[in-house]
């Protein structure tokens, strides 16, 4: 789920595909692709890797239309190949998806029954044969597109041409962005703004269940029912860097920005309120796997290491299996004793990260179950993991990890779920109140992200500190060293995150009255909640400077702090999940005002694939 570009009007549309597409090369790709109409014939060319593997085939024989769409793919359902790579195309109907179908095992099976063939692994190409099975009937392309979709469940920023109709281009889209550009003689859609912007700064922003009927004469907006829509057209005067950031400074503030969308991809589909239960493709470990499983190994580093701290009490809280957490880096060297039947868990955002990868190879070696937490499919933990769940971020181009957290937490939170159901331990009703808990929680980060403008002012405030600690007890413990590393990766500023129980075994000799202190003090669970207060009184009597991070409504701490940043009440494996954003915020805008490169900071890399 990435990149798409759409094009109809009175030019050659393959170059102004391609150069869309590059436009949008910052989201991260692994395959690309275009289809083009000319004179009632359908060409699709597709390619793995960059766009220069594309452009390699489509010089050699370009192909001609003067209507088109182009997408570059974000591996979610089968690996990057060409064949998983959009457009997908079934007897002249050709279409390019962002998105998730949850039912698309279903809907294959329905359509197989009917004699259709599948290409592909991915979910995307159901939506070219759902099309095709419409026009059978005698449908015109914008109808069959509006019954295709009522059968779907999930989300979709939907593009769709035909043979048949070959001066129109269909567009819709759910829960994934869309974008109309608008010119004399030739219009546009596209995913995201960057794409246009060379040929257009008129643009229609679509909305959940808008469809958009575009030709190079004019566009038509309708609703599912059919009925008309209208949108502002608005005039867009960002500098083609800002468009790519939809109109964010930094890429890193997008993505703390996307964390809502990116946590309810993460859930979507997987979530089986009615059984009480998680689904995870390809999941291969049986009830009386689970049942006799005496560890869990949790192997990451960084970021990720961080996300395992807070799913090992996930994991021993609702499937009571125990779990230890090893930093990767130091876990093939110390001839650790992993059994035959034992679970380990890989987490990196690329799956490419090495000391991880070597880690997850040691712990096979000896036997045990190997999954993945990952955001990239196609990348070598993937491929080499005995099964993967994906976070479904999306692409994080900024260098300091923040969707990739929160979206790692809650596949954490999903395997605890799926553990502790398969061993016992969770009643079906059990396991419903905490995915319903899940389910909540894009609306609660989307409530935290608006405390923005107060966060900034509190990093205005500090932003000379030279030296920051960070305290949290429980699953908060987590929270409080993520919270200190994203500070020290962008700002420079050095910061130590800790147990709040270890304050007094050596950090308190730093406190005095420049040294602030970010506290993590949710209410849950309360015994944590009540020795935390004792750490506030603790870093108060040496005159340190007490940032809270507490739920709404909670005077005490307040009354105790010198700036308090307030947070939904949630339960003590969610709060994880919701505090992390704030943190995430104050180190950003601590950053910025100091004036570092945020998305790029010094010395570091995205992806670390060096010992």
């Amino acid at each position: 789920m990435c990149g798409i570009v759409g094009y109809v009007g009175e030019q050659q549309a393959a170059p102004i595909l391609v150069a869309g597409l590059k436009r949008l090369e910052y989201r991260g790709y692994d395959s690309a692709g275009v289809a083009l109409v000319d004179h009632g014939a359908l060409t699709v060319v597709r390619a793995t890797g960059k766009l220069k593997n594309l452009e390699g085939k489509l010089n050699a024989e370009m192909p001609k239309g003067v209507i088109g769409i182009g997408h570059t793919r974000w591996a979610t359902h089968g690996r990057p190949s060409d064949d998983n790579a959009h457009p997908h195309t079934f007897e002249g109907v050709s279409v390019v998806h962002n998105g998730i179908i949850e039912n698309h095992l279903a809907l294959k099976a329905q359509l197989k029954a009917k004699g259709h063939v599948f290409s592909s692994e991915t979910d995307s190409e159901v939506f070219a044969h759902l099309i095709r099975e419409q026009q059978r009937t005698g449908s015109a392309l914008p109808e069959a597109v509006r019954a295709a979709i009522a059968q779907v469940r999930g989300t979709y920023a939907l593009v769709c041409i035909t043979a048949s109709d070959p001066d129109t281009i269909v567009a819709t889209r759910e829960s994934q962005p869309m974008v109309v550009g608008l010119s004399s003689g030739q219009n546009f859609v596209a995913s995201d703004v960057p794409a246009l912007l060379e040929h257009t700064r008129d643009v229609i922003f679509m909305e959940d269940g808008d469809f958009a009927v575009v030709r190079k004469t004019g566009v038509t907006l309708t609703d599912r029912t059919g009925a008309s829509v209208t949108r502002q057209v608005r005039r867009i005067d960002w500098s083609p860097g800002m468009a790519e950031k939809n109109g964010h400074k930094h890429f890193m503030h997008k993505e703390i920005c996307e964390q809502p969308r990116a946590v309810a991809d993460t859930l979507r589909g997987r979530v089986l309120r009615s059984e009480g239960d998680v689904h995870f493709d390809g999941w291969s470990l049986t009830e009386a796997q689970v049942k006799s499983m005496e560890r869990v190994w949790v192997l990451a580093c960084g970021t990720s290491y961080h996300s395992g701290l807070a799913g090992k009490w996930m994991i021993e809280s609702l499937a009571r299996i125990p779990v230890e957490v090893e930093l990767a880096s130091e876990f093939r060297y110390r001839d650790p004793i992993v059994k035959s039947g034992q679970l380990a868990v890989a987490i990196s955002q690329s799956g490419e990260t090495l000391d991880t990868l070597a880690a997850m190879r040691e712990a096979k070696t000896r036997g045990a179950t190997t999954m993945t937490l990952c955001n990239v499919v196609g990348s070598a933990m993937t491929r080499e993991a005995d099964f993967t769940v994906l976070t479904n971020a999306g692409p994080e181009i900024g260098v300091a990890s923040t969707k990739a957290f929160t979206t790692q937490l809650v596949g954490l939170y999903l395997l605890a779920v799926k553990l502790g159901r398969l061993k016992g331990t969770l009643s079906a009703e059990q396991a419903r109140g905490h995915l319903e808990a899940l389910s909540e929680v894009p609306k609660l980060v989307e409530k935290v992200l608006k405390t923005e403008g107060h966060v900034k002012e509190i990093a205005r405030k500090y932003l000379g500190a030279q030296d920051f600690l960070f305290l949290g007890r429980g699953p908060m413990h987590a929270v409080s060293l993520e919270g200190a590393l994203k500070l020290k990766e962008i700002s420079y500023i050095h910061a130590e995150g800790y147990a709040g129980g270890e304050m007094k075994h050596g950090p308190i000799a730093l406190i005095d009255e420049k040294m602030p202190v970010v506290v993590c003090a949710p209410h849950e669970p309360k015994v944590h909640y009540d020795k935390i207060i004792g750490n506030i009184e603790e870093v108060r009597a040496r005159g340190g400077q007490v940032i809270a991070l507490v739920e709404e409504g909670d005077a005490h701490v307040a009354s105790l702090a010198n700036d308090v940043i307030e947070i939904p009440k949630s339960s003590a494996l969610i709060a994880p999940l919701i505090a992390t954003v704030p943190l995430q915020l104050l180190a950003y805008h601590v950053a910025d005002l100091r004036g570092t490169d945020v998305d790029q900071p010094r010395n570091l890399a995205k992806s670390v694939t060096v010992e």
